[in-house]
């Protein structure tokens, strides 16, 4: 795996914005460019490297189902970070997914240079970022700068496959208007570019969609009910949401006043929210403490614990808040004997999470490559998983160690 250098195309902002990514730059006081979509480089894997992340992707993802299955057995959610009401309806989705509780995609992230065996960062089964870059732009870009190449990428099929299946095994598929209801939070360029792709492809599966802002949608109740419970969720023209794809994570809806009764409908089968509920024990930080427990030392996976006291002294550790996202509140740093913290932290980002607690993970070093001014850039593997199948992958890379919300997509070839 290695990081080659080129000119970007003269064009390349217009060609992007041609296909409808216009979130390619993030301009910032500190950062006046801002560029997100980066093709001054690209990274280069062989056959065997893009085998080698095929088959670590869909066996991590077997194990990571056996882990939701323990953890649930096991009575284990609260330590995930889930209070009563989330725990109730992650059993009970866990209890339908194969019923009426569908999941169309999750991304892995790795670090893998080549040398070693991918090693699980995290998996972000929720709400991942960076699909529409991986799955069209980075295509694009191949097909003109290099057409006798290949990339690993067969995310957008996967994806029509995907709802496909879906709309074949939900009832509500079949009314005459608007199956599948799709949201965000607006205004969001990033969310809702990716929200406007996710409908296309739900279209050309065969869906009747359409997308709504996640503050309009409203609630809507028989006239002289009760029971606040018993109305639904509705869009502008009133009609009522059955199927409901959000990027919006789980725990920011049920921390919402309508919380309750998202989860009263979910779990009285009047509604079907993608991704399910039972995908919040992916996205908690504490799955991979418990992959490590239950498949010790395998090749694929790191060290693990709910505690620093259990890393030798001597040790580097990541510290990953429970329910963070996108880097927020990452720390590394060394140790020191009884797990302190020996000195300042190596890496830091800030953020809103931490209060429910962390996780602390092994580090493991990154792909990494020199530009022309000789700056170091550590990159992440984004492996997309689409209806339980490894599909492609998209690389996010940075010159600091911590992977964040502004840092850079590479396309790749093989």
């Amino acid at each position: 795996m290695q990081r080659r250098t080129l000119a970007p195309r003269p064009d390349w902002k217009a060609k992007v914005e041609g296909l409808g990514f216009d979130w390619h730059s993030a301009p910032t006081p500190e950062d006046p460019v801002g560029t997100y979509w980066d093709e001054s480089a690209y990274w280069e894997l062989t056959a065997d490297e893009v085998d080698t992340l095929e088959a670590a992707s869909e066996e991590l993802h077997a194990m990571c189902l056996a882990a939701v299955d323990a953890a649930i057995s096991g009575n284990l959610l609260p330590h995930f970070g889930f209070d009563q009401q989330a725990s109730a309806l992650i059993v009970d989705s866990w209890r339908r997914r194969d019923a009426d509780q569908p999941s169309i995609y999750g991304r892995f992230d790795f670090a893998f240079d080549g040398s070693v065996p991918p090693k699980m960062l995290e998996y972000n089964a929720d709400t991942p970022t960076g699909l529409y870059e991986a799955a069209v732009v980075q295509w694009a870009w191949l097909e003109e700068r290099f057409p006798d190449r290949d990339q690993f990428n067969s995310i957008h099929e996967g994806l029509v496959e995907g709802w496909r299946k879906i709309r074949e095994s939900l009832p509500q598929a079949d009314h005459a208007a608007a199956a599948l209801h799709l949201t965000c939070l607006q205004p969001h360029a990033e969310d809702e570019g990716t929200l406007n792709y996710m409908l296309d492809t739900a279209i050309e599966a065969g869906w009747t969609a359409k997308t709504i802002a996640a503050g309009d949608i409203g609630w809507a109740a028989p006239e002289g009910t009760r029971d606040p419970r018993e109305g639904f969720l509705a869009d502008l023209q009133e009609q009522e949401i059955r199927a409901l794809f959000k990027i919006v994570p789980w725990d920011w809806l049920l921390g919402d006043e309508f919380g309750p009764r998202l989860v009263h409908l979910v779990r009285s089968k009047r509604l079907t929210v993608i991704e399910p509920a039972w995908k919040m024990v992916l996205a908690s930080k504490s799955i991979l403490a418990l992959l490590w427990d239950m498949y010790p030392d395998h090749p694929n996976l790191l060290p693990a614990y709910p505690q620093r006291t259990s890393f030798a002294p001597g040790s580097t550790v990541v510290a990953k808040p429970l329910l963070g996202r996108e880097g927020a509140n990452i720390s590394i740093a060394r140790l020191g004997e009884g797990g302190a913290v020996e000195g300042a932290p190596l890496a830091s980002m800030e953020g809103p999470y931490g209060a429910e607690g962390y996780i602390y993970q092994a580090l493991a070093p990154l792909a990494k490559g020199a530009d022309a001014a000789g700056r170091v850039h550590h990159a992440v593997i984004g492996s997309w998983m689409i209806d339980g199948k490894s599909r492609g992958i998209g690389i996010r890379e940075d010159t600091g160690l911590i992977t964040h919300n502004r840092s850079r997509f590479v396309p790749h070839l093989f």
